[in-house]
Formats: structure tokens, sequence, C-alpha cells
């Protein structure tokens, strides 16, 4: 096998360009990795918990429950910031983001519960205790359940 000599190609811009300098700065900066991430989104999940919710959920997830993942970013659609998800048994699931925009950084606490159906799970935002105690009351008669006779328009077959 023989190796083939590629010749560079030529940058479109100067090596002492601005462009130049702010892409070697881009190179060079600390963009933390899938296990920095991961941790940052666990530490992040359970502040959010123990700083909002600390009469319900503070008081039964440990912080170290929290599991982790990186950002998603496909290349032909919108990317995902890291994440954090807690089990919390009978099919649900407590998901933790902060969403990033120019108006600044916003927690967001979704708890994903099955639907009786067993086709899917359905996502509820929670945004207080408040919030969080209501859905649960609902769901408490099915046992966790999301019954198609109450939530009949939310699709739970499009979230599996």
């Amino acid at each position: 096998m023989t190796d083939t000599l590629l010749t560079p190609i030529a940058r479109p811009y100067a090596a002492d360009s601005p462009l130049a300098h702010l892409l070697d700065m881009a190179h060079a900066a600390d963009i933390p990795d899938a296990d920095e991430q991961r941790d940052d989104a666990e530490t992040a999940a359970a502040h959010h918990v123990y700083e909002q919710y600390t009469d319900t959920i503070g008081t039964v997830i440990e912080a170290g429950e929290w599991t982790g993942y990186p950002a998603l970013r496909p290349e032909r659609c919108r990317g995902y910031e890291p994440s954090a998800v807690v089990w919390l048994g009978g099919g649900l699931w407590l998901h933790h983001t902060v969403h990033v925009s120019e108006d600044g950084a916003r927690d967001a606490l979704t708890l994903i519960a099955p639907c009786d159906c067993g086709s899917g799970y359905v996502d509820f935002l929670i945004d207080t205790e408040t919030d969080l105690l209501a859905i649960l009351a609902d769901l408490r008669p099915t046992d966790g359940r999301v019954s198609h006779f109450t939530q009949a328009l939310l699709g739970c077959g499009s979230i599996r």
C-alpha cells in the first residue's frame, strides 16, 4: 500500500487575519467533554430539585441517583443540551435540562409517564411543586399511568 501525498488546501483567508485568530481561539477553547457534560447535567439537576422542590422530589431523590447525558448535536436537526434523568419507579422518570437561549438559561424539569395503552409515554413540564403534586394526584388512581380517557389528545405513541 502506498501513501498518497495530499496537497493541503489553501486557506481562503490570511494566516494573520482576524478570522484565523478567532478560529485558533475556538480550537483552544476549553469545551467540556462528554464526561464533564454528564457530571454538569447531574449537578444541575440535583441543584434545581433541592432548591425548587425541597418538600417533594428533594426529599426522595438523592443527588447521586441522577444519570447525566452529554449534549446531542445531530447534523440535520436541532441539537439538545446536556440533560439528566432519574428513575422514579413504576415506569415514571424525571428529566432535567437547562435550556439556554438569548434570554438566558432556564431549568426545565419534565415528568415522563407511561400511557396505560403501553404504546408510549407522555411528558409533563413541571414548573412548581404545586404542578407536580397536581399531576401526581391525577396519575395516582391509575398507578402512574396516563389514561387515554383523560389525556386522549396527548398522543402517547409519539414519545417512545
